[in-house]
């Protein structure tokens, strides 16, 4: 008896084992998500945004955040070595000094040296402040603001250094660069101060000097052909009045046999124009 075999291309194929990674797939893919998605009124036109989105739509502009950090950072911040937050905090004076209002601090532009600092508010007062001590005894203190008090050497040279800065302004122009070479200064400081007797001594001050000066923005880094720059800043960091003072005063202390005539004559080369003072 003839037996009637069923053709190959009729028979069911068998499936492969399934790999346990495409298991695991298709389970996440058949399992809704959690938690679910929470309902909610639609914005007008379209779906509601999310909080996430929110969020990052109400936060400050990312130009000006990194400007007000730089400023909170240093205290300054100058055109010339940050064009793009400078220009950020000059076109934006009014939204700098709204995230600063909480802390009654303000910026001040000096637009002609390109300039932006911080300073407290003129009207801030410490009144009421329980944490208040006797270091406030001239009447000002601030938290995050501090007065550095400098040594009688320090002091002299921002009046040289301020001197100087204004006198080449004058000459050459509001705004210019101005730059000294170390051995420029010391002559200076010898009119007011005696020297050691040792030339490598006194420089090794006079770098000291500098350095400490640079932490407050008044003078840029020595260069390997000792020459530094002076920054804009000198301009704002004291009273010029109570610099030409010391200036007179150190000069005839130094000088008694010079009389008053010589004083007075120097007081008006000394003396800053109106436009270049706080």
């Amino acid at each position: 008896m003839a037996t009637h075999k069923q053709p190959l291309t009729d028979m069911p194929t068998p499936h492969p084992p399934r790999d346990l990674f495409d298991r695991l797939a298709a389970e996440a893919q058949a399992t809704p998500p959690w938690p679910p998605a929470q309902a909610g009124p639609p914005a007008e036109g379209g779906s509601a945004p999310t909080d996430d989105a929110s969020s990052r739509a109400e936060r400050t502009p990312l130009d000006l955040r990194r400007a007000v950090q730089e400023l909170l950072k240093h205290g300054w911040l100058e055109q010339a070595s940050k064009p793009r937050l400078y220009r950020t905090v000059s076109h934006q004076t009014e939204q700098v000094n709204r995230l600063l209002e909480p802390l009654d601090l303000e910026v001040a532009l000096d637009e002609v040296r390109g300039l932006a600092f911080v300073r407290v508010v003129a009207d801030y007062s410490a009144d009421g402040d329980s944490n208040s001590t006797d270091e406030d005894a001239d009447g000002w203190s601030h938290p995050l603001v501090f007065r550095q008090r400098l040594t009688l050497e320090q002091s002299l040279l921002v009046a040289i250094l301020r001197r100087e800065f204004i006198q080449q302004e004058q000459e050459g122009g509001l705004g210019v660069a101005v730059r000294l070479a170390v051995d420029d200064v010391l002559p200076q400081l010898d009119v007011f101060i005696a020297r050691s007797g040792s030339d490598t001594q006194d420089h090794k001050r006079l770098m000291q000097l500098l350095d400490n000066l640079r932490k407050h923005g008044v003078v840029s880094e020595v260069d390997a052909q000792d020459r530094f720059l002076i920054r804009p800043m000198i301009v704002h960091l004291a009273n010029p009045e109570n610099l030409q003072a010391l200036l007179l005063h150190l000069r005839a202390l130094a000088h008694p046999a010079n009389g008053t005539d010589q004083v007075a004559a120097d007081a008006h080369t000394d003396n800053p124009t109106p436009t270049e003072a706080d």
